[in-house]
């Protein structure tokens, strides 16, 4: 996806039930090039149904428009009922930033969005969060307050007045909020009680607007009021958190509903653990949770990691076992299957293209790279040793970390195991990187050339697809160099059975180095900008210098300990 602005928009329509109408307004989405739908979330207790896409702003923003429109024509609030708060057809219609674009964009996009709808569809609108300026509006629950049965007399009170469309409530659309906001997740926590309220009261203990105090009985006692007459609430343990108790008949269960609003404040993780410790405060169990629509990637690796750290188990795993962690520890699979490919935003925004070689069976990547084909070539081969050398590493610390007698020093292994896990992803993605940068090459040069323009426009994709394919082995170079930081801590200090490990790690990524050194030199020949040139032949030479020397050491350190042993 490169440096491209992508948003992410969530727009709730009042629809769970009608499949036909469901399709109707996705078919809308899918209508416009460049966007692409993640996930489509539909709820039949709730009547409600959760579309998640993603793209550049302007086409997200054009989906949206047609979403919102179709949604109108086909949803009749007037008949509508739900267990989910709603005032309108399209209840709320968020836009996230995602990458290389700032909230502060975001939000002027969501005010264009409002604008256009209020105007071209006549419909009330209200901005909300980061792109409502008056914030005492901004709040989303205050301005849904009274739902769509109160709005016919809300929407006549000036300080309810829509910021866009009309000031008449339409009785058949609602009324609907566009704004921008971080990222947010609905995630549910399953109990084993078929009770509301015991529910609530958990709800209540861990969102952060908590419950308002009473005198005496928590239920029935009087309000406390402070000295203006205005209750006093008891918050709640988790910041950034909004969460109701239900009943979900499809289930047969209740479950804790909560919004976590800043991911950065309070992780998943961190969620499902508060509301198992508060609902066994309350004899209750919780069975499993599920996740309500899409979520980054880094939200069920940190789950995963968290929980490997509190059984005090290395967490530098690959990613996949993170992933399963996260699922088992939080019973992400009790209702429903979780598919990781369907339900993170990273893998679902994969384009197939850009794994060509990691994704192939390892007897398939040595066949294509033996081949009369230029690339794979040797670029490709060193960031495969540098990967694989890391990787040795990596299992030494991991296979430390759990080694009888060694208990007090496992967290120490789990942080270098984390190293060479983030070492080796990148790695990993440069074998592909280094072929297609070659390949851009190729392509440049194929680009027509009959005119002068032609010939200037062709001349520069050449120079600037060798600008590529001179850092990416120059980052395998730096990637590898770092590596051997972690094959000589384990050499060192690594479990003893596993030190031979260390030292073909050494040996991997020393090749590494200077297999892409070599790579670097030849693209730099062809290169105009002779001072990046010459900065980059001496760093590079300097990598080769200091990888040969560490090689050497980390050698004579498994050698020292392989002959200690006979």
């Amino acid at each position: 996806m490169d440096n491209k602005k992508i948003i992410e928009c969530v727009p709730n329509f009042s629809e769970g039930v009608n499949l036909s109408v469901i399709k109707a307004i996705t078919d809308e989405i899918e209508r416009i090039d460049g966007v692409k739908i993640l996930n489509i979330d539909t709820g039949k207790t709730t009547n409600r149904t959760v579309v998640t896409f993603v793209g550049a702003p302007q086409p997200v923003i054009e989906a949206a428009f047609l979403a919102i429109k179709k949604a109108g024509e086909l949803i009749d609030m007037s008949r509508h009922k739900g267990e989910h708060p709603r005032m309108g057809a399209t209840d709320v219609c968020p836009l996230i930033p995602i990458a290389n674009i700032s909230m502060d964009e975001t939000a002027e996009w969501a005010r264009k969005l409002a604008r256009r709808v209020g105007e071209e569809l006549n419909l009330p609108v209200y901005l909300y969060e980061h792109a409502q300026p008056d914030k005492t509006r901004s709040n989303l629950s205050v301005i849904r307050a009274g739902e769509y049965e109160g709005f016919t007399e809300k929407i006549k009170l000036p300080q309810w007045k829509p910021d866009f469309g009309s000031a008449r409530f339409d009785e058949k659309r609602g009324a609907t909020a566009i704004g921008a906001r971080d990222f947010l997740i609905a995630y549910n926590v399953n109990l084993n009680t078929t009770s509301t309220r015991r529910a609530n009261s958990v709800a209540f203990d861990v969102r952060e607007a908590g419950r308002v105090m009473r005198e005496g009985d928590p239920i029935t006692g009087k309000i406390v009021k402070d000295a203006d007459g205005n209750p006093v609430s008891v918050p709640g343990t988790l910041k950034s958190v909004k969460a109701i108790g239900w009943y979900i008949e499809e289930y047969g269960i209740c479950q804790i509903s909560m919004n976590l609003t800043n991911i950065h404040v309070t992780p998943l993780h961190i969620a499902f653990d508060e509301v198992c410790r508060k609902a066994e405060a309350r004899g209750l169990r919780v069975t499993g949770s599920e996740l309500v629509g899409v979520v980054p990637l880094k939200c069920l690796t940190d789950a995963g990691a968290y929980f490997l750290r509190k059984q005090k188990r290395s967490a530098g795993v690959s990613e996949r076992e993170l992933i399963k962690i996260a699922v088992k520890s939080m019973g992400l699979d009790e209702l429903s299957p979780f598919e990781p490919e369907k339900r993170i935003i990273e893998y679902l925004l994969e384009d197939g293209n850009d794994k060509h070689l990691v994704s192939k069976p390892l007897s398939c990547f040595i066949d294509e790279t033996a081949s009369e084909s230029p690339a794979p070539g040797g670029g490709s081969i060193a960031a495969c040793m540098g990967a694989l050398g890391v990787a040795l590493a990596t299992m030494v610390a991991n296979l430390s970390s759990h080694k009888r007698g060694w208990d007090d020093r496992w967290e120490a292994f789990s942080d270098w195991a984390c190293k060479g896990q983030a070492i080796k992803k990148e790695l990993t993605t440069l074998i592909d990187a280094d072929t297609q940068a070659f390949n851009r090459i190729m392509a440049a040069f194929d680009m027509p050339k009959a005119t002068d323009e032609e010939r200037k426009v062709r001349q520069q994709a050449i120079q600037t697809a060798t600008r590529n394919a001179i850092d990416v082995p120059l980052k395998v170079m730096k990637l590898s160099l770092q590596s051997m930081e972690i094959i000589k801590a384990m050499a060192e200090t690594g479990n003893p059975n596993s030190v031979s490990d260390a030292g073909v790690g050494a040996l991997c990524a020393r090749s590494a180095v200077m297999g892409a050194f070599l790579n670097v030199r030849i693209n730099a020949a062809d290169y105009n900008d002779k001072a990046y040139v010459e900065q980059v032949l001496n760093e590079g030479a300097q990598m080769e210098e200091k990888a040969i020397a560490l090689e050497n050491e980390i050698l004579g350190i498994v050698n020292g300990k392989i002959g200690q042993r006979h």
